[in-house]
């Protein structure tokens, strides 16, 4: 990963990519099935980020060419009787709640949009230019976006604790 950003800063373009998230510990329970859903909280934090394009769950897009039986997690005893799943393509979140197993997410980000060569564009009143960007720009945010990608995890799961403990009360 840092010779392929080294090359593209080299060249002076910039390059995305993806992070993967997975949070451990999650007590089953959290979220909602209707309103609130857990990965609808997910997502709409990570979408918040600057430069998120995308945020898939579980499987997500690669599990749709699958059939039901094939993606199904089925429920089972586990150990100390605790209910479990036998698998997790789930992510982890079943119907907008939190079955216990790891939660793991995917956000892309897309590539920066200064870039450090010469582009192309028009100026203000339409006629044809050359924009060249100048100073410092990142060739790839991955490696800073990261501990946002943790941080907004971990306070949708807090608030999600939270949430739950407000209303049982």
């Amino acid at each position: 990963m840092i010779r392929l950003i080294e090359e593209v800063k080299a060249d002076g373009d910039t390059i995305g990519g993806v992070i993967t998230g997975v949070i451990q510990g999650c007590p089953p329970g959290l979220g909602s099935p209707e309103f609130g859903k857990l990965h609808a909280q997910l997502g709409a934090a990570m979408l918040s980020i600057n430069a998120v394009k995308g945020f898939e769950y579980g499987e997500g897009f690669a599990g749709v060419t699958q059939r039901g039986s094939e993606q199904n997690d089925i429920f089972t005893m586990g150990r100390d009787s605790v209910v479990t799943t036998k698998t997790n393509h789930s992510g982890g979140i079943q119907g907008g709640i939190s079955n216990g197993q790891d939660i793991y997410f995917r956000v892309a980000f897309k590539p920066v949009a200064t870039l450090l060569r010469e582009q192309p564009t028009i100026d203000i009143d339409g006629n044809e230019t050359i924009l060249k960007a100048r100073g410092r720009h990142d060739p790839c945010v991955l490696p800073r976006a990261v501990p946002v990608v943790e941080t907004m995890a971990a306070m949708v799961i807090l608030d999600q604790f939270l949430l739950q403990k407000t209303t049982k009360m």
